[in-house]
């Protein structure tokens, strides 16, 4: 064990730490603002000035949140008792969780838009409507959408990149969107009379420290997520790689349906 190794590097071990599970870095071997790159990457996303903002924020928040997590599972680990700061990191894990969602929701959101209205013809209509609403005072956020609109007229091959984009996080966001319902609406995604059941429980994670929450359809779990499980998905975002097949998409939302409808209002 070398002197440069972290705490946590010593704690855990830097080789081989897990066996057969997802491997999680700590965190002073990720990269400062690796989580706000990485969102980044997203056509329009970086260009937006409230969608960069946010990403930011996620960013800061999340490694405040990893060296909780550690601290919660060192302390866990030592005395065989929850510590107390684990009611603190469970409170903090889903407020990340949510904004988390949300701003993928509304890139995502926003990027629909634009392909839609490139497939019907749109795209102006939707830029002079714009241009109308910044005439009567300066807003940055329509003028940074004016510039994207003005951007895919130029070159509407970025419509393909768009799409790309899409289906690049769609199954990463689909399950981020499973796990925020049942958080902040006590409901499967989807199905609003299927109750799940404990889902803001969420389990300290002998790995990383983060709280694992079950992704719960019906008396069916369908796997377990973390809020550090969302935000390696958004580090690891490869826009390199092939997309997913289309067929892999649907093959993804029929196992996220889960097999039965039992437990209901």
């Amino acid at each position: 064990m070398t002197e440069s190794q972290s705490d946590d590097e010593k704690f855990y071990g830097s080789e081989d730490r897990h066996d057969g599970g997802p491997c999680y870095m700590v965190p002073g071997d990720i990269p400062d603002g690796k989580l706000h790159t990485a969102l980044g990457q997203l056509c329009f996303l970086q260009s937006d000035p409230y969608f960069r903002t946010q990403a930011f924020n996620l960013d800061m928040t999340d490694r405040f949140l990893m060296e909780l997590e550690y601290a919660t599972l060192r302390e866990w680990s030592e005395t065989e008792r929850t510590p107390p700061q684990t009611y603190f990191l469970n409170a903090q894990s889903q407020m990340w969780i949510f904004a988390a969602y949300e701003l993928q929701r509304s890139w995502r959101e926003w990027a629909s838009e634009i392909k839609k209205w490139s497939a019907t013809g749109g795209l102006n209509h939707k830029l002079v409507s714009m241009k109308s609403q910044a005439e009567d005072f300066s807003h940055f956020g329509i003028e940074a959408k004016i510039d994207q609109l003005e951007e895919v007229i130029a070159k509407p091959e970025l419509v393909h990149l768009i799409e790309a984009h899409l289906d690049y996080t769609y199954i990463s966001f689909k399950r981020l969107e499973f796990l925020r319902v049942a958080l902040a609406k006590n409901q499967v995604s989807g199905k609003q009379k299927l109750i799940p059941s404990m889902p803001t429980h969420g389990r300290i994670n002998k790995e990383c420290g983060a709280l694992d929450y079950a992704l719960q359809n019906g008396k069916y779990i369908i796997g377990e997520m973390s809020r550090r499980d969302v935000a390696d998905a958004i580090r690891e975002l490869d826009l390199i790689a092939a997309p997913p097949l289309k067929e892999n998409l649907a093959s993804f939302d029929a196992y996220m349906k889960g097999p039965g409808n039992e437990i209901f209002l």
